[in-house]
């Protein structure tokens, strides 16, 4: 598990006034996958859109309120739940905190995943004129692999997500990479983040891979205030990704 339900997204250092509300709604896959998704959209239409990928827990109100802050920075944002086909349609709210996530973890697939993420980035062309994915820990790493899923994306976004398959299929990436992992997370090493950058380098993707050291797995939580500045700083680096 990534953040529990006490958790919540750092406060963006730019922001555009007061936090827009978001909305739950349903988006459908090519397969007909019917599965929950959270938005928050700004004014006007045109500028970035980023479809979030969720830890394993899916979607729940960490990643609703980090919808929220990204439409307050000027982004629409769709966070999406990845378990419409085994779970139906449902929120962290309603699930509760005992939901069992890993037996429906272990039925997705990259193939499910992508084309859940594929219908959101439809959702999101609607208003936004560029889109980006930005997912955290087992998110971090689909998140990434979305650059080789043919989405037409403009970049993908990972917070300490396993690089072992994203090492494995960076020469099919598509879109620059921004990857932030903490020193401290002992799932994550140096050598793997090394190999990742090596394996973008060699295959010509642009990328920018940043390792906050002492920061453990999760740091991006508005609760750890000596990660703050680490927050802060990785807030800065995405909101310049999407905007380039």
């Amino acid at each position: 598990m990534c953040y529990d339900a006490t958790a919540r997204p750092p406060i963006p250092p730019v922001m555009g006034g007061a936090v827009p509300l978001g909305e739950e709604h349903v988006l459908t896959a090519e397969d007909g996958n019917q599965f929950a998704a959270y938005s928050a959209q700004t004014s006007p239409t045109g500028g970035p859109g980023i479809v979030i990928l969720p830890d394993v827990r899916g979607l729940h109100p960490f990643y609703q309120e980090l919808a929220r802050r990204f439409a307050q920075t000027g982004v629409h944002a769709t966070a999406i739940d990845y378990f419409g086909r085994t779970a139906g349609v449902g929120q962290g709210p309603e699930r509760g905190e005992d939901f069992e996530y890993m037996p429906h973890v272990r039925q997705t697939t990259p193939d499910t995943i992508a084309m859940d993420a594929a219908a959101a980035v439809t959702y999101l062309r609607q208003r936004a004129d560029r889109i980006y994915t930005v997912g955290f820990c087992f998110g971090g790493r689909n998140s990434f692999n979305q650059a080789a899923r043919k989405h037409g994306l403009s970049g993908v976004i990972g917070f300490y997500g396993r690089v072992d398959a994203p090492t494995r299929l960076a020469n099919g990436y598509e879109c620059p990479v921004l990857g932030l992992f903490g020193g401290a997370d002992r799932g994550i090493t140096k050598e793997h983040v090394d190999g990742f950058q090596q394996a973008l380098d060699e295959a010509g993707v642009r990328n920018e891979l940043v390792t906050y050291e002492g920061a453990p797995h999760s740091f991006f939580d508005r609760a750890y205030e000596q990660y703050a500045d680490a927050c802060a700083d990785a807030w800065r680096r995405i909101l310049a990704f999407v905007e380039t």
